[in-house]
């Protein structure tokens, strides 16, 4: 008989250098993390910017750093006021571990490590959410300058953790492979998505349309899904895009849906819609992909962000605006195949992605790095 032990619980400080919450891939990525180690009895605290959305949270408890005046974006990307918001984050991030006896650091992006580290707390788990050598030529340029800044500090700073979290294996071969860490350190750790939130979206018609849900940043590519459009407008004349974003937008022949918060996430979820996802920027994870599969939606998604789908299987892979059309096309005309990648979508999140599979993952991680500490 196979005796099955308990996990230990563990007091752990979530430090992320952004607002808190917030409409952005990241934020949806750390509230899941922590709803899936608090669902295993872990107790976790939140170190984060002075600010966030009024979206309601109370699932952990959150210790805000100091509120800067006059900061409140909530969007990614470079700011004026972030290198003191960090400092102040730093400070925070002391004062919670010391004062709550806290076991393990994680880390959230670089910004996350680079507090922990100045914080001076050990041990530290960075939980990676790209490689700034793909993602940060979108924000800065000249862009060859931005992409050997960004190779400098993959280079430089993620071995310095005690242990890496990685959300696909081709971020984690990259950081092994060119960037210096340890095979032992780096563990690859999916984000996690709850399936049962979305209820049964089984809405199916004679008119779907294809929904884009998220920021409308650069990394999004979203020229390729406009490109794409045109190509399947040829064929289907009526073929609506609706964008669901909590940004402005201005983009032409598109039906806009406003969205802030996970509310707005699952009403666009709820229709029959074929959800692209044309992202080309590879190192990052699409939490609109989980929450999509989830939903039990069809997707046709860029070969570069595509980790969750087995092609044809449980979803579409293009790389090129033709064939993202081609399939687009298909899922439009043929609702009996939007059902079954629906429906094989998922059972993917079920089987690959659920909280209790993704916390179980952080578990080994945290006992590894805590071995190592009292050794």
């Amino acid at each position: 008989m196979k005796i099955v032990l308990p996990h230990i619980s563990r007091r752990i400080a979530m430090v992320a250098a952004c607002p808190f919450p917030a409409p952005q891939g990241s934020q949806a990525l750390i509230k899941e993390t922590v709803t899936a180690l608090q669902g295993r009895g872990h107790e976790v605290r939140l170190v984060v910017y002075g600010h966030g959305t009024d979206e309601a949270w109370d699932a952990a408890p959150i210790h805000r750093c100091m509120r800067l005046p006059g900061y409140r974006k909530t969007a990614a990307g470079p700011s004026i006021w972030k290198p003191i918001a960090d400092a102040a984050l730093v400070m925070t991030l002391r004062r919670v571990v010391r004062e709550h006896a806290i076991d393990v650091v994680h880390a959230h992006n670089y910004e996350g490590l680079l507090a922990a580290l100045f914080a001076r707390v050990r041990p530290v788990v960075y939980h990676a959410h790209n490689a700034m050598v793909d993602e940060l030529p979108y924000f800065m340029r000249p862009r060859r300058w931005a992409q050997r800044f960004g190779s400098a500090l993959d280079r430089s700073l993620p071995r310095r953790a005690d242990a890496i979290v990685a959300p696909h294996g081709e971020l984690a071969d990259y950081l092994v492979a060119e960037c210096a860490c340890r095979p032992d350190q780096v563990s690859i750790v999916p984000p996690s998505c709850k399936v049962d939130r979305f209820g049964d979206n089984r809405k199916l018609g004679d008119s779907p349309r294809v929904l884009y849900m998220g920021n409308l940043d650069s990394y999004q590519n979203l020229p390729f899904l406009q490109q794409a459009m045109t190509i399947v407008r040829q064929t289907l004349p009526d073929a609506r895009l609706t964008v669901a974003t909590s940004a402005h937008c201005d983009l032409p022949d598109v039906d806009v849906m406003a969205s802030a918060g996970f509310s707005a996430v699952r009403e666009a979820l709820q229709e029959d819609v074929v959800v692209a996802c044309p992202r080309k920027s590879w190192s990052g994870y699409p939490i609109k992909l989980l929450n999509a599969m989830a939903a039990g939606k069809p997707v046709v998604a860029h070969r570069g962000c595509a980790h969750p789908i087995a092609p044809g299987v449980d979803g579409l892979v293009a790389d090129t605006p033709e064939a993202f059309a081609e399939d687009m096309i298909r899922l439009l005309r043929d609702k009996e195949l939007r059902a079954h990648l629906g429906d094989k979508a998922r059972e993917t999140i079920m089987r690959e992605h659920s909280p209790e599979i993704c916390a179980a993952k952080l578990e080994r991680v945290y006992d590894s790095v805590l071995r190592d500490t009292e050794h």
